[in-house]
């Protein structure tokens, strides 16, 4: 499969250069707790004894993160002993440390299940099989006392990846927060903290996904919400860009390469000017070099069947869609 490496090309769905065995995606326009429920549910059997919800908790008052309210109707539903899993930053802040980490988890009501801090205890060293960056990856060392792995997503843009989706969560999200986060972020010996990027911090965050993923896999599920998608990252807070991008829906999958593809499918499939904030970031940081560097690294398929899980009750009842069709009942934003 002839796939660009150029990270400010998007390669359309459909298109030859994506044909590749097909995983499956499902789709909901239903943006509620039930919704997120619903495809939490679909994907649920892939999660055995000790799981892990790694979601992004946010800074203090982050307008945009996932409501704590659905997470805790779709955990306690399905998983009642998980734990909500994160690590602590690499930039100073409200999350630099733990102790500051957990009185921002209180400020957003982080309160309804256990939260793991995995860093709070050290390191632990991953395999990176077949990367060109890493041989290894730093991650927080209690992620190793977990079975399985729920990777919940507020899929967004951000200001230096383009765009958050699954792989960026436990890409930068299970890395740890100093020796990890630097692997991936700084070139040793640069005064400049943030000296790598475009195509190369999308590599580098991919094989840092993919050594979690080896990890948990095949117990490992993903479900990206693609609702108050600023082009800002959820860590930038009450900074963040004012949402100007319609909200689409959520989607499910046992594929991070299909499910992070699909994201940016549905969000390039909508007209022009819903559009262009959230492209030209993602275009303009060489965010699509993501996706590619996923289907090379063999960590899932550029191809996809999306299924329409609002045509029926049953599985068997749902509709395939295409991306257009997904988001033909999109309006302009409104908070």
């Amino acid at each position: 499969m002839a796939l660009a490496t150029n990270g400010d090309v998007y390669i359309p769905y459909g298109s030859e250069d994506r044909k590749m065995p097909k995983s499956l995606v499902y789709f909901t326009r239903d943006l509620s707790a039930q919704g997120l429920r619903k495809m939490v549910g679909l994907v649920s059997s892939a999660l055995e004894k000790k799981v892990a919800v790694k979601v992004h908790t946010g800074e203090p008052n982050g307008p945009n993160i996932i409501p704590r309210e659905w997470v805790k109707e779709a955990i306690k539903h399905k998983f009642p002993e998980a734990y909500i899993v994160e690590t602590n930053t690499y930039y100073t802040g409200d999350r630099y440390t733990t102790e500051q980490h957990r009185k921002t988890l209180e400020i957003n009501g982080w309160n309804f299940a256990p939260v793991d801090i995995m860093d709070e205890n050290g390191i632990a060293k991953l395999p990176v099989k077949g990367g060109h960056h890493f041989t290894e990856m730093a991650v927080g060392k209690n992620m190793l006392n977990y079975t399985s792995m729920l990777v919940l997503t507020h899929f967004k843009g951000h200001v230096m990846g383009g765009f958050g989706g699954s792989n960026k969560n436990i890409g930068i999200g299970c890395a740890d927060g100093r020796i990890g986060k630097a692997m991936i972020h700084t070139t040793p010996g640069q005064a400049n903290q943030w000296d790598i990027a475009n195509e190369e911090l999308m590599e580098r965050m991919t094989e840092s996904a993919k050594a979690t993923l080896d990890y948990f896999a095949p117990n490992i599920a993903f479900v990206n919400v693609l609702r108050n998608m600023s082009v800002s990252c959820d860590c930038e807070g009450v900074a963040a860009e004012p949402v100007v991008t319609p909200n689409i829906g959520i989607l499910a999958s046992l594929d991070i390469a299909a499910i992070d593809w699909a994201s940016v499918d549905l969000v390039l499939s909508m007209p022009e000017g819903y559009r262009h904030a959230l492209e030209e970031r993602m275009r303009t940081r060489h965010g699509f070099r993501q996706l590619t560097y996923m289907t090379e690294l063999g960590m899932g398929s550029s191809d996809y069947t999306l299924l329409d899980t609002d045509k029926g009750e049953d599985p068997s009842e749902y509709e395939t869609i295409t991306p257009q069709e997904a988001v033909k009942h999109v309006v302009p934003f409104k908070r």
